[in-house]
């Protein structure tokens, strides 16, 4: 390493050299390439602007950078950076902030500039790190008595400031006092926040999959989860296992989507929900096996306040969700807590120990997880937002119900919280690059149950030549804005965040000739986006600094800044087919279906009726997918193909299904079987006709499980949440990769 100046700083730091001292210098910056990195102020800097990059990336990079282009091993970064960390996936993570620091550094790992990978080993860090010279002058060396190695007297060492030694002595020092910083930083972000000596993780599960969604019998002794990645709406099945050291076995043979599992008052039979067309409905299976039965219609995050009174959640009207409680007769039938939003939806009800209360997990109007809420179940008071700021999945009551307890995400991640009862501020209990999800409290109220883990979400494609990964780096999202095939198929356009810090993610494309991957506008974060037929525009929306979304414009090419387009909180963006811009606005407490010119004038809605929410829209831009709230005489919202030129709706399927279009238009694939642990579900390629005309369609929709005989010409495709190409064999999907098992965490 090379070494060209000193600057020093202000605050000192003791870093102990091979030769036993400790030498008291000032803090140092390194300068490689453009960049300067700050150890003292924990900042990296390009031309004087401050990159963002987060801790663990930022301790590595000192870390490395301190090393003066010797080898760093895996496990001394993973004990340097994670040390006595409760259950860290360290691997996961080094992998991860490795990939963040040449992200910032747009560093290459096959041809890098900055950090070598050494196969099998560890990093080496290649630039050449100068020391900046921050004003004239020698650094300040003090005399210090160190402790000699055991058998050896102690001793004073002396370290002269003579020219030339003092200077190839301060890139030795100037290494150690940013390793110095990496260990007293990590030690002390443990100390005050990781609560390492409080907080234990007993391993209950050790599937090479997934176990989520953990649910305890009154007595503690039984645990039941779901086996698969999701707990939330999953064809996956119902397990259990007797704590501690059971045999886990399968209860469950039900391919219907699920979620919401609960032990009757006696322990002897597990409540779930199931998603029946055109509702909720709640089953229970015997806790030793055997065939579920219908409990309840209409019925959904179903649990005992006693014997007799449940606590659940019933759709009003449309998808309105909301807290109810009554008997299996609906006798002592009253409404407790219904979202302000019209397409709000309450899925989840936890119950104080006392019933007087209840924490209530739901979807804002836009279908994302929002907040928990604390209710009273008397309805004598108002609902009040409760928990951390971010998206509550589970929540649940210490047996005294003196804590609520809750698995949220904040800053990109889900981590488990815990808050005072009535009122006091959020604590985090879990940090890290594993996620917490799911929240089951002991009887004893010593420790909750959670699922703990990691997940990867990559870009796949499958063609003529098989299924092969494209190159990205981070995690694709396809939520709410799947990626989207252009030109011909040539590129792959998709949002993909490098980062989980919760701020959205960055649009990228893939030239799938080449395949070379680029950030189509770096550092501009979107919620959805959609593409113009020819290739040259995006619309999208992003986030305000108030958390409202926008809508914008922008060239693909870069030759202008991106304008935001009319004064809205429009989401769902999509181009329509004579220039106008389509999308989803909330007005009052329901969701419509509106278009303006791209200069934000001409305002008007697309369909009078209202929407729940926007799936997509057609390639000739004649078609929008929309879940549709119910007609008179139904009972549930349909998804429906909603003719942009006129004329009535289609229904596509008899329950939710989220329909996708060929990307030349020639054919809708409806997806019939949803994927699972064991299986990536099905779809059906339905032909389209010239113009994207629509075929007959069984009258109430395309049942779950249906075959291609339901509609003639129709292919079945092996994958359910794909994006299709020109024909059925031809068609991108994300491939996500989950690894979560079941935690006992003992509570400080």
């Amino acid at each position: 390493m090379k070494t060209k100046g000193i600057k020093i700083l202000d605050s000192t730091c003791c870093y102990t050299a091979a030769h036993g001292g400790c030498v008291s210098v000032a803090a140092r910056v390194f300068e490689f390439g453009e960049f300067k990195l700050d150890c003292d102020r924990f900042e990296l800097r390009r031309a004087g602007q401050i990159l963002r990059l987060e801790k663990k990336p930022m301790e590595l990079l000192i870390l490395l950078a301190a090393s003066e282009g010797h080898l760093v091993s895996r496990a001394e970064i993973s004990d340097r950076l994670w040390g006595g960390e409760v259950f860290v996936d360290t691997e996961h993570g080094i992998n991860t902030a490795i990939r963040k620091i040449r992200r910032v550094l747009g560093d290459d790992p096959e041809q890098p500039r900055f950090v070598q990978t050494v196969t099998g080993k560890g990093y080496r860090f290649i630039a050449d790190a100068a020391v900046a010279d921050g004003r004239t002058g020698e650094p300040v060396f003090e005399e210090r008595v160190a402790t000699s190695p055991a058998g050896k007297q102690p001793g004073a060492i002396r370290v002269s400031p003579t020219p030339g030694a003092g200077r190839r002595l301060s890139g030795s020092i100037t290494a150690g006092v940013c390793v110095l910083l990496v260990i007293v930083g990590v030690a002390a972000y443990r100390s005050l926040h990781l609560r390492a000596p409080e907080i234990k993780f007993t391993q209950l599960t050790d599937f090479t999959d997934s176990a989520v969604a953990p649910a305890l019998s009154p007595d503690g002794r039984m645990l039941a989860f779901i086996r698969g990645s999701d707990g939330f709406l999953t064809a996956d099945q119902i397990w259990v296992k007797s704590l501690p050291d059971g045999e886990a076995r399968r209860l469950t043979n039900d391919d219907r989507l699920k979620y919401g599992l609960a032990f009757s008052p006696d322990g002897s039979e597990i409540a779930y929900t199931v998603l029946e067309a055109p509702t909720f409905s709640t089953y229970t299976v015997p806790l030793l096996g055997g065939e579920s039965r219908l409990l309840l219609r209409n019925a959904a995050g179903l649990s005992w306040l006693d014997r007799r009174q449940l606590l659940f959640s019933q759709i009003r009207s449309g998808i309105h969700l909301g807290v109810v409680t009554g008997t299996e007769t609906r006798a002592d039938f009253r409404e407790i807590y219904y979202p302000s939003h019209e397409r709000g939806m309450a899925h989840y009800s936890y119950p104080s120990p006392d019933r007087h209360w209840a924490l209530v997990v739901e979807m804002d109007g836009n279908g994302a997880w929002a907040a928990c809420r604390l209710v009273a179940l008397d309805g004598g008071s108002s609902a009040r937002s409760i928990g951390p700021n971010g998206a509550c999945t589970s929540a649940g009551w210490s047996p005294d119900g003196a804590w609520m307890y809750f698995t949220a995400t904040e800053d990109g991640r889900s981590h488990l919280w815990r808050q005072r009862f009535p009122v006091g501020p959020p604590e985090q209990l879990t940090f890290g690059p594993t996620e917490e999800d799911g929240v089951a409290v002991e009887p004893a109220g010593r420790a909750v149950i959670t699922s703990v883990g990691v997940h990867e979400s990559t870009l796949w494609i499958h063609d003529a030549r098989g299924d092969r990964q494209l190159s990205s780096e981070g995690e694709v999202v396809a939520g709410i804005s799947p990626p989207a095939f252009r030109q011909n198929d040539t590129l792959l356009y998709y949002l993909l965040r490098h980062d989980p810090d919760g701020s959205g993610a960055e649009l990228w494309r893939t030239f799938l000739d080449s395949g070379k991957s680029e950030a189509v506008f770096p550092g501009v974060f979107m919620l959805a986006f959609d593409v113009s037929a020819d290739g040259r525009q995006v619309v999208y929306s992003a986030a305000a600094p108030d958390g409202k979304p926008q809508l914008w414009l922008a060239p693909v090419d870069r030759s202008s800044s991106p304008i935001r387009v009319g004064d809205i909180g429009g989401t769902y963006p999509h181009f329509g087919a004579r220039g106008q811009i389509l999308f989803q606005v909330a007005e009052g407490n329901s969701n419509f279906l509106e278009q303006m010119n791209m200069d934000g004038s001409g305002r008007t809605k697309v369909v009078p009726y209202p929407i729940v929410e926007v799936q997509g829209i057609s390639p000739a831009r004649r078609w929008v997918m929309a879940m549709v709230p119910a007609s008179p005489g139904d009972n549930g919202p349909a998804p429906m193909a909603i003719p942009l030129d006129g004329g009535s709706p289609r229904r596509m399927c008899v329950s939710y299904c989220v329909p996708v279009w060929a990307s030349n238009g020639k054919f809708l694939f409806v997806p019939v079987e949803a994927p699972s642990r064991t299986s990536p579900g099905r779809s059906l390629a339905i032909p389209v006709g010239e113009g994207e005309s629509l075929p007959a369609l069984p009258p109430g929709g395309i049942e779950p499980g249906a075959d291609a005989s339901v509609v003639p010409g129709s292919q079945s495709v092996p994958r359910a949440d794909l994006v299709p190409g020109g024909d059925p064999a031809h068609y991108a999907y994300v491939s996500t990769t989950v690894h979560r098992n079941l935690y006992r965490i003992s509570l400080p």
